[in-house]
């Protein structure tokens, strides 16, 4: 991403009220939360099973 100002911040926020309206943006934040969390969780995982497979080898020497 690139930088983000004050400006195109608060551009984003208004275009989003627009678009959802005020009652949905509770949502939309909770579900951009748990697929950020879940995201991460997946990229984690799969992170430590590569860590595994490269270091089992190296033990059997």
């Amino acid at each position: 991403m690139g930088n983000l100002g004050m400006m195109e911040i608060l551009l984003i926020g208004v275009a989003l009220l627009i678009f959802f309206g005020p009652s949905r943006l509770p949502d939309l934040g909770k579900s951009l939360g748990r697929s950020i969390q879940e995201f991460k969780k997946a990229s984690r995982e799969l992170t430590d099973s590569v860590k595994d497979d490269v270091a089992a080898p190296a033990e059997k020497k």
